[in-house]
Parts: C-alpha cells; structure tokens; sequence
C-alpha cells in the first residue's frame, strides 16, 4: 500500500524550518471536528498544511516548528482517555506520538500555557490568522500582554507572518512519492470512469452513475473522493459546478463527470464526456472534437520555459478558432479575445494546480504579476470546455444544452508534459466503441 513516510513529513519539515527566520516559531492549526447535527459529525478530513507536514489524521491538534538555539518539532494533541475513546476512536496520545511521528516533544493540547510561553518567546511567530480560533484568542491575548509591558521592558511585539508564501512554494514541486500518490489516484479514478461510460447506457439517472463510478473507488482502495463528483447529463453539463446529480437522462444527451479519487490525501481531477446512448449526433460531435483539439494542443505547452498561461492561451485561441469556424461567432479572432465575445460559450480557467487539494496550493503569478513559470515536479490540470447553457442562447440556439469538458492531468517533467491520465478514453472512437 502505497503512503507518504514518517520520514518524508520530516524531511519537508527541516525544509520549511531553514527558510524560517532565526529566533522563530510556526504554528500550524489541525481540523477541528465538526457537528453535522445533535450528536453526529461530519466526516473528518485533516487541514491540508498539517496533513503534509505531520502525516496525522486525528483532530484538535497543533504542529509547532521551533527555530531558535536548536530546531524543533513540537506537537500538542488530544489527551489519551480511554473512556472518551470507546466513543470517538483511539487516540496515540502524547507520550507515544514522539516516537511515532518523529516530534521531538509532545504534549496534550489542553497545555495551552506551555504553547503560549512557547510562542511569546519568539521575534516572529509564522501564523495565519484567522485558520484557528483558539491559536488567534492565544496570540490576541498574548499581544494584549505585550501591549502592557513594552514600555517597562523595552521589548517589542513579536512580528506576526503569513506562512502561506513559504508552504504554497513546497507544495506547488511534488517529489517522486507525492506524484506516486497521484497517479495512484487516478488509476483508481481510471476504473471509476471506465465502469461509468460502459454502464451508463444501461440505467437512467445521472445518481446510479455515480453510485457505479464510486463504487470502483471504494473497491479499489480509495476511502473518499477528492471533491464532489459532478455527474450532469444534458443541460446540466452547462453548470459548471452541479453536484444535485438527480436528473433522468434524456435520450440522445450527453453526460459530463468531472470527479476523481483521493489516495493517501492526494486527489485527482478527471472530466469526460460522452454520449449517453454511445452515439454521437453530428452536432455534438462538431463542439466535442473542438474541444478536445483544445484539449491536446493545451497539454503540448505543459513544458519547461512556458508559464502557466500558457495552456490557456493555446486553449483559448483553439477553441475561439472553433467557434468561428462553425459561424457561432463571426468577428476576427482578436476582437472575440480582447472583448471577450468568447465568454458565453466558455468562462473558466484551463488550469489549476492539482495534489492533496484539487485546486491545490501554489501561486499563479508572482509580485510583479508575472505568470508562474513551470518547473518539474509540478502538476496541473488540463480542462478546456465549451458549453451551450443559458449564456449562449442570445447567440445560437443550435447547440442547445450541449456541454463539454475534457480534463486531464498533466505533470511537468525535463522531458516534456506527462499526461497522468492517458489510459481514460477520450477520443471519439474510443468512448463510443466502450459505451454501446
């Protein structure tokens, strides 16, 4: 079973400790539980930060990082109460998770005083305000203190930092295991799609479709998704963001599923589209062999020496080219750009980062708002659509409630661009001869 180490959470934490200031610490808050209704929780999910820096899954728990005359890796956990824990599930306690999870000390998270000394010892606490309710009432108390001495003591109000720049630059490079976990993901999101286009033909609601993919997640080994699957047919691909998933299909409309898998808290994000019945009419496939010419032009700028935009751009021109093509839009290809005529038809991004959020950590552009350039170890998502909803109807009524999106995941190497999801059928061909 493939997971991420003990050692590995601690190597990337020796890393974010040496781009720390002397003299510092980083509090880093875990997810609470939280109350779905009276005595029922929702599912737990650990706070994305903390899961790659601890690999811990329990909850109400605080990573501290300490650099000051030695480094150090703190922890402050649930208590071990075995009298709580029939209820709610084992707990490691603090007297085990140093040896467990390689901290250096441990102790409960009710030891709020020990925190505080911790963090008021420091020049600069690395914190985002406002992830933590407790950690804010902490360090707004302890300023408060500051406040009352510094003109006795001299000593000035430690200086607070956003961490965010520091762990988003981590996380937007994977390492080999990180992207061993994503493809692991979408193998997995591979069978899911392949049992969902094969099947769709023979049931009638987008929900039994989603029921059958995420069937072969939970069989294949994957415990939840990384994001609510979409499952739309016909008009309802033209949502970009629908998840009621409740429509009857109708005969000859295509179904859209943009879902993917979570595999040791890495997530994929796979979108295809196909026709419902296995066939399709002219005019959708006139708007689907745009799209995924779109699509596969797109992936080909994931390459060293291009930036982020790049796959969009490509994208874009690709799929305006389209459109005029069609005589959907007649204007020269500058103006449907530049005055964005183009925008009924598609109005999202091409690309994302992908990993253990599905739209992951890493910035776009930098300070002087230049695009993220690619390096190797990145992952992105590729997912030009084109989409004939409510938005479109002023300019054609042809394609009525045809839409389409085609997503893959393309990972950044020296080599050029990987397609990560190669394996799941996307050409025309292919997605008929599976779904008859």
């Amino acid at each position: 079973m493939k997971i991420i180490s003990q050692e590995e959470y601690q190597s990337r934490r020796n890393n974010l400790l040496d781009k720390m200031k002397d003299n510092s610490i980083l509090l880093i808050s875990g997810e609470k539980e939280k109350i779905r209704n009276n005595d029922v929780h929702y599912e737990f999910r650990q706070n994305s930060d903390f899961w790659y820096f601890s690999g811990i899954e329990e909850a109400d728990a605080t990573l501290v990082l300490l650099k000051k005359d030695s480094k150090k890796y703190i922890l402050f956990i649930q208590e071990k109460k075995v009298e709580e824990e029939v209820w709610t599930g084992y707990r490691i306690g603090a007297e085990k998770a140093e040896s467990f999870y390689l901290a250096d000390e441990a102790y409960s998270n009710k030891d709020v005083e020990k925190l505080s000394s911790l963090i008021f010892e420091c020049e600069n606490i690395y914190y985002n305000l406002g992830t933590s309710k407790d950690l804010d009432k902490l360090i707004h108390n302890g300023l408060e203190n500051f406040n009352r001495t510094k003109s006795r003591t001299g000593t000035p109000n430690p200086m607070i930092i956003d961490p965010s720049v520091l762990i988003d630059s981590m996380r937007l490079i994977k390492s080999k295991n990180e992207i061993d976990m994503v493809q692991e993901a979408i193998n997995i999101t591979e069978k899911g799609f392949i049992e969902a286009i094969k099947l769709s033909s023979k049931f009638k609601y987008e929900f039994q479709i989603q029921g059958i993919m995420e069937k072969e997640f939970r069989m294949s080994g994957s415990k939840r998704n990384g994001y609510p699957s979409i499952v739309a047919s016909g008009k309802n691909a033209c949502i970009l963001h629908y998840i009621e998933n409740n429509q009857k299909f109708e005969e000859g409309s295509l179904l859209l599923i943009d879902a993917g898998s979570e595999w040791d808290y890495y997530s994929a994000d796979v979108t295809r589209t196909w026709p419902v019945d296995g066939k399709f009419t002219s005019d959708q496939k006139d708007i689907y062999e745009i799209v995924l010419e779109a699509n596969n032009k797109a992936i080909e700028e994931c390459k060293i020496g291009n930036t982020i935009t790049d796959p969009h751009t490509v994208a874009l021109k690709t799929l305006v080219s389209g459109l005029r093509h069609l005589n959907i839009l007649k204007e020269s290809e500058d103006e449907i750009i530049d005055k964005k005529l183009y925008f009924p038809f598609y109005m999202h991004s091409t690309s994302h980062w992908l990993g253990i959020d599905v739209h992951d950590s890493g910035k776009y552009r930098d300070n002087n708002e230049n695009p993220t350039k690619f390096e190797e170890g990145m992952i992105l998502t590729i997912e030009p659509g084109l989409y004939f909803g409510d938005m479109a109807q002023t300019i054609t009524k042809k394609y009525k409630n045809i839409g389409i999106r085609i997503e893959d995941d393309i990972l950044i190497t020296n080599s050029g661009p990987k397609n990560l999801t190669n394996k799941i059928p996307k050409s025309i061909d292919s997605l008929e001869k599976l779904s008859q």
